[in-house]
């Protein structure tokens, strides 16, 4: 299947990705708020820069996109076409995931890990959060 898009506009496409405050985010962001904690955001001397930095707890957290981090869920689906790029790119991101946690974890923080699709139900995320942060 050929993209009907030219490289030109694929590229001014994929970069309107968002890479922070996407909606998944906020709306961690917001429950840890309404929980009582207070965070920091994309902490760059943090390997992984964590989407949520709780510093005195020793605790971050990631909110990763199914897709983009290969959740397994629905919304990890693989492109039918240009299997040599993104097959990769995907086995990248995951290896990259993996190094920030186990990096992370070495210097001493404890990360957690939200899924996009974990968004969706409030109830239980809220739930996974409070537990995680009170721990």
């Amino acid at each position: 299947m050929v993209d009907p898009l030219s490289p030109e506009r694929r590229s001014w496409l994929m970069g309107r990705v968002r890479q922070k405050n996407t909606k998944p985010e906020i709306v961690v962001r917001s429950l840890a708020h309404q929980l009582g904690y207070r965070f920091r955001l994309h902490r760059r001397d943090l390997p992984g820069r964590p989407d949520l930095v709780f510093p005195k707890l020793k605790k971050v957290i990631f909110v990763h996109g199914c897709f983009w981090h290969r959740h397994g869920c629905s919304k990890a689906t693989t492109p039918k076409s240009n299997l040599a790029y993104w097959q990769p790119k995907f086995a990248e991101n995951v290896e990259r995931d993996k190094r920030a946690i186990a990096e992370l974890l070495s210097l001493g923080w404890e990360p957690m890990v939200v899924w996009e699709c974990e968004t969706r139900d409030i109830d239980a995320l809220s739930q996974s959060l409070s537990t995680f942060l009170r721990a």
